[in-house]
Formats: C-alpha cells, sequence, structure tokens
C-alpha cells in the first residue's frame, strides 16, 4: 500500500506579472474569485484530501498571504456581536491551525522545480502533493482527493494530474510519453516540458496538481536547466521514470480554469458565480442582457 500523502508544498513565489498593476501591492495568489482568493481553494482541496501540512514557498511581498491564514480576533469578535454567523464560519474556516504552515522563502526565480526544491528540509523522506494555485478545479470531489484514491490504487510512485489538450495547445504544458492509456490512468515512458507541436509526444498534458516521491527532490538538486533555462519540475519527474519509478498521469474528473491567465481568471468568475445560489439569479440576468443588448463599457 502506498503512504499516505500528508504534506502539500504550494508555490506562491511567482510575481503575478500578468495581472499588474494589481499585483503590484498584491500577490496573485490573493486575487479573489468571487469572495475567496485563489489561495483558499487550493488549500480547501488539499484539506479535503486529508493533507494537514502545508508548505507555502513564497518570496519578498508574500507576508498578506501570511496575515490571511491567521487569525484575525477583532474581526472575529465584531461579527459575533452583530450575529453574521455566517461570514463569522467562513473567517475561521480561512484560518489554519498553529503550525498547519511553514513558510520558505524561494530567493531567487529560478523554476517551478526550483520552488519545489526549497522545500525539501521541511517534506523529508515521505511522498507529498504539490499544488499550483493558478489552477483552479472544480468538480462533485476536489481533484487531490481523487489523485490519492487512484494513487493508493496504483501503488505508489509519482502521479500528475492531466488532461487533453488541442496540438496547437501542448508548447504551453509538460507532455506526457503514453506507454499505456487505461482512460483515467495513463502510464508513462516519459516527460517533455513545452514541446513544440511537431514534436509533442502525445496531447496529455500536465497541469498543477502532482503526487511526488521524495526522490524527485534529489533529481531537482542537481539543478539542471531545462525549458526556458529553468529548473523543471517535468525534467525531475521524467528521471523518475529512467530510475525504475511507475508515473502516471490521472485524467481528473471535473473543470479546470486556467486563472494565471486574464481570459482563464474571467471565465472562473463566471463559471463560480453562477454556482452560487446566493448569485447566480441575478449574475445569469445580467449576462442575458450583456448577450442581448451587446453592452460595452467605455473607458
Amino acid at each position: 500500500m502506498a503512504k499516505k500523502i500528508r504534506t502539500a508544498v504550494l508555490p506562491v513565489a511567482g510575481l503575478g506579472t500578468r495581472f499588474l498593476p494589481a499585483t503590484k501591492s498584491m500577490p496573485k495568489e490573493m486575487l479573489p474569485l468571487v469572495d475567496r482568493p485563489l489561495i483558499q481553494y487550493a488549500v480547501d482541496e488539499a484539506r479535503a484530501a486529508g493533507i494537514t501540512e502545508f508548505i507555502f514557498v513564497t518570496a519578498r511581498g508574500k507576508s498578506t498571504l501570511e496575515d490571511y491564514f491567521d487569525r484575525a480576533p477583532s474581526l472575529e469578535r465584531e461579527l459575533e456581536a452583530k450575529g453574521k454567523l455566517d461570514l463569522l464560519a467562513e473567517v475561521r474556516n480561512s484560518t489554519m491551525p498553529s503550525g498547519a504552515i511553514a513558510y520558505i522563502r524561494q530567493q531567487e526565480a529560478l523554476g517551478l522545480g526550483h520552488a519545489v526544491w526549497c522545500a525539501r528540509g521541511l517534506i523529508g523522506d515521505a511522498p507529498f502533493a504539490v499544488l499550483l494555485a493558478d489552477d483552479v478545479i472544480s468538480g462533485d470531489t476536489p481533484c487531490l482527493q481523487q489523485m490519492v484514491e487512484a494513487y493508493d490504487a496504483a501503488g505508489g510512485g509519482c502521479m500528475v494530474a492531466v488532461m487533453d489538450v488541442p496540438d496547437a495547445q501542448v508548447s504551453n504544458y509538460g507532455v506526457l510519453k503514453v506507454a499505456e492509456d487505461r482512460g483515467d490512468l495513463v502510464r508513462a515512458s516519459g516527460l517533455v516540458e513545452k514541446p513544440a507541436p511537431e514534436d509533442a509526444p502525445s496531447n496529455v498534458a500536465v497541469i498543477g496538481r502532482y503526487i511526488l516521491t521524495a526522490e524527485v527532490l534529489k533529481s531537482l538538486g542537481q539543478m539542471k536547466q531545462g525549458a526556458g533555462g529553468e529548473i523543471q519540475l517535468t525534467d525531475a519527474i521524467a528521471e523518475q521514470v529512467g530510475a525504475g519509478v511507475p508515473v502516471h498521469g490521472y485524467r481528473f474528473r471535473g473543470h479546470r480554469y486556467d486563472c494565471g491567465s486574464k481570459a482563464g481568471f474571467l471565465r472562473a468568475t463566471v463559471a463560480f458565480a453562477l454556482a452560487r445560489p446566493d448569485l447566480s439569479e441575478d449574475f445569469a440576468g445580467y449576462i442575458r442582457q450583456v448577450a442581448r443588448e451587446d453592452l460595452t463599457v467605455g473607458w
């Protein structure tokens, strides 16, 4: 039986340049999707999968993230005094227990692989998860929970969340070399980071959810530069295949929103707002009005 996954690494050191000037003073992971920041969706997904220890890989200017998950006693007292118990429950749900989160600095922007490697001292020898807050995934069962169940059935090794993308988009992703395709579970014989469409081994693309062995950290420690001159997590996972470690892709059930792009963030905002009982009727009516009248906003 595979070891239980209790630790998750959340790389949050990026500058968020695609959302400037908003991210000039706010971490991109704190951008609100309806009324919760992106990072909250990732943390909630991890908790649903049984994660109890969180490692945030941060950078200068990210203290807002630390404050967000801390207690806010004066706010809680005020909400309780005013009888706003639903809001009080939401605030308390965003508070993490003492010791549940550790913060590590990535002092150089050397890539996702380097960010994960920075957490090596706190991960130890156990398998761990990695979640990218840019990828927000909706579904009846949270994505990482699905992966943990599939990981147990597969007997361990490494597992990445995957989805089939159009050929023209493969250069935006890490892509699996497929050895065996069993539908939900895909056994990989290799991985390639951001291949040109004509060189892609498949259109099975990796998205921002991973379950990894500690051996990946040793590969990352070699500091080999990959695509874009960065230390790529995909390359380190590919090395596990060569070492005989099983690597699987898991086609999750749900919908992924790329909230690292403006268009993806807007799509997610619309979808999550329409899924909210307290917002859907009014918001859907406005969308119908926009579609009917072709409203535009002038600046």
